[in-house]
């Protein structure tokens, strides 16, 4: 962009340190990038939204979502799904009852809204003629993730049962009904704690009851932008703000914003494009304003000559004038994966890697002589 180009795309291969999962090839990949030179955020999704449906239904019959796109904002998504990366393909959304618990009599839930924590719930229809075991077994899974516990209520015609149910009372219980709208045959299940472990749990919940009553709508592709996302996060390691997605973005309201607000408060001009419970791509509007990148930094704990040293190519090039710009690169590999339908990227590779990020048939990475590392003026140190 700094060169004068407007637009361009590659297909690039990458490689990045990152844990190997089912979504995820160790040490490689490859994107479709993209960027565009005076675009804001809702050009680049016209974009996109344009290429994802022409090629999703070029190479599938499935349903499509008709742009444009849901945006869906950071922390409304962590609340409704408990995810960055929402599966829309059912319903089972989370409900925020913190305000409702709040004031009721009820103390265990009281005390952790009070001790600045939040009450979510889940609302899952016909589920009154499970058996205690198989509620049972949700509280196992939600300790297994980190959490401390749920609690339940089931909506019955003749009573309201639950491991809560005589805690609350019928008043207050009835008041929750209408709050919720839950329908008589339907269960209420809730998670206190942090907000940050409720909304991890709650969503990891969901994707687990979708799993048990098979509730995810078959053969739909359910596209959705995730937008405002926060600049920064608090870092207990280190004991302050560091940036919380990617420090190379504008933050939304530029220079004031950096100078005037909190950094926690802070959003950035950052959006993730999400199908079906998984993240195709990050981008975003970019820095091309070396003052601001500068003071972005500082707020993260860099100084100016930190940010010379490690990013100058960049500083230099923007000092000679770079245009305001924005992109976005969707991964190749998992659109692949999910025009095959398959639940792995090792299906879809044509040389996949194990998870140690070993190629097994060609016996790489292999020993390295003793004369590459002097080539290379490398030397290997012994394991303490």
């Amino acid at each position: 962009m700094v060169a004068g180009f407007d637009r361009y795309f590659q297909i690039a291969p990458c490689f990045r340190d990152e844990d190997a999962r089912a979504d995820r090839s160790p040490g490689e990949f490859y994107q479709l990038d993209v960027e565009m030179s005076f675009v804001e955020q809702e050009e680049v999704f016209g974009v996109m939204e344009e290429l994802f449906c022409g090629l999703f239904a070029e190479f599938s019959d499935w349903e499509l979502t008709p742009p444009p796109f849901p945006r869906i904002p950071y922390a409304e998504a962590l609340r409704r799904f408990g995810s960055d990366k929402p599966d829309l393909r059912f319903g089972l959304e989370i409900e925020d009852l913190s305000a409702f618990f709040a004031d009721s009599p009820f103390r265990i839930f009281r005390q952790v809204v009070e001790e600045g924590g939040v009450v979510r719930g889940i609302c899952v229809p016909e589920l009154a003629d499970r058996p205690r075991s198989f509620f049972d077994n949700l509280e196992r899974f939600v300790r297994t993730q980190g959490g401390k516990g749920m609690a339940y209520l089931i909506f019955k015609e003749e009573a309201v049962e639950g491991s809560i149910a005589g805690a609350l009372g019928r008043e207050l219980i009835e008041q929750l009904r209408r709050q919720i709208g839950a329908e008589i045959g339907s269960a209420l299940l809730l998670i206190a704690d942090t907000t940050g472990t409720a909304s991890r749990v709650a969503g990891l919940l969901r994707l687990h009851l979708a799993d048990l009553l098979e509730l995810r709508q078959p053969k739909v592709y359910r596209f959705c932008w995730i937008v405002d996302f926060p600049m920064y996060e608090w870092s207990e390691e280190r004991g302050g703000v560091e940036f919380s997605h990617n420090p190379f973005s504008m933050p939304q309201g530029g220079m004031e914003a950096l100078e005037h607000q909190p950094p926690l408060e802070i959003l950035a001009h950052q959006y993730d494009i999400v199908c079906n419970g998984l993240e195709l791509s990050s981008g975003a509007i970019r820095n091309h304003r070396p003052e601001v990148m500068y003071k972005a930094f500082d707020l993260a704990g860099y100084a100016r000559e930190v940010v010379d040293e490690k990013f100058g190519g960049m500083i230099r090039a923007f000092q000679c004038g770079a245009p305001p710009h924005g992109g976005i690169a969707p991964g190749i590999d998992r659109r692949v994966m999910l025009l095959a339908d398959e639940p792995n990227l090792r299906e879809v590779s044509a040389f996949p890697l194990n998870q140690q990020g070993q190629d097994l048939l060609m016996g790489a990475p292999g020993p390295v002589s003793a004369r590459q590392l002097e080539e290379l003026h490398l030397q290997l140190k012994p394991e303490v």
